[in-house]
Formats: C-alpha cells, structure tokens, sequence
C-alpha cells in the first residue's frame, strides 16, 4: 500500500466512472471494490470504494453522494509522450465534459484534468527567461496545448 493515494468523491457513480477511465487508460487497473452494508449511509449492496490504478498512481472513489462536487482546486495531470497523446486523452477525457483553458478540461463527472505534453515542462525549464516568456504566452491563448505552437512560441 502506498502511503498517499488521492481519495475522489463521486455522486454514486463511480461505477460508472471505473468503466468510463478504463475505456480511456490502457494502464487501468481495479484493485479492490467494498459494498455499502447496513445502515452505512448508502444503498445496501451498493459500491462504497473503488480502489484503482491509472498507470503507476494509486486512487480511491468514495461513492458518496452530491454533498462535495469536484473543483478547480484539485486536478490530474497526466503527461504525454506526443502531441497524438496529447490530442487522443483530450478528445477522449473531454468527451461530455468542458474544455477549458492551458490544457486543462473537465470530464464528463466533472473531474479535473490537466493534458500536458512533456515538452512543455522542458521547455518550461528553460534558462532563457525571454524565450520561456514568449512561449508562455503562447499556452495562455491556448485551449489544449500545441507542442508545435508551443516551439514555434518559443524560438520565435
């Protein structure tokens, strides 16, 4: 067992969500489901928690009702290789959801992602504070990140 593993509150869909990021992430993996009991505060029978991997990262879905939505203030990042990456998680992940601004967007469940190519934390490295502002500026306009924007931003 890990010793951190991000806990999700879903309004009893979580179910639903496991079978939604199964189809999405080719490294999926449940690793442990528990059942609400008897007067345990959800439906008999029904999903409590669903422990699962995406990749190498550990999460829990607490199927507990609308009581505490998703926000902003938390989200995912998951980085990409390429920009057929970047492209294919953004189509699947926003697919119901919201895009939103700089590579971020909400799934479906309201969930938010960041799709970041590895790239563009290279090239955030940068030691030329010009260069690296120029391509900042660049990934404000942008809804999902372009690497090739992103280069063209930075060595123009």
């Amino acid at each position: 067992m890990k010793k951190v593993k991000p806990c999700l509150w879903f309004n009893f869909n979580a179910d639903e969500a496991m079978e939604y990021y199964s189809k999405i992430f080719k490294n999926f993996e449940i690793t442990n489901i528990t059942k609400y009991g008897p007067n345990q505060g959800g439906p008999e029978g029904a999903t409590l928690t669903v422990e699962f991997r995406i990749e190498d990262q550990e999460f829990m879905a607490l199927n507990a009702g609308a009581q505490f939505p998703f926000t902003e203030a938390i989200s995912i990042m998951l980085y990409c290789d390429t920009q057929e990456d970047v492209d294919r998680y953004w189509k699947l992940l926003s697919d119901g959801g919201k895009e939103v601004q700089c590579g971020w967007l909400k799934d479906k469940y309201g969930l938010c992602w960041q799709i970041v190519p590895k790239r563009f934390m290279e090239l955030l490295n940068s030691p030329d504070e010009g260069k690296k502002n120029k391509m900042m500026q660049a990934m404000m306009k942008m809804v999902k990140l372009d690497i090739n924007e992103l280069e063209k931003a930075m060595n123009s």
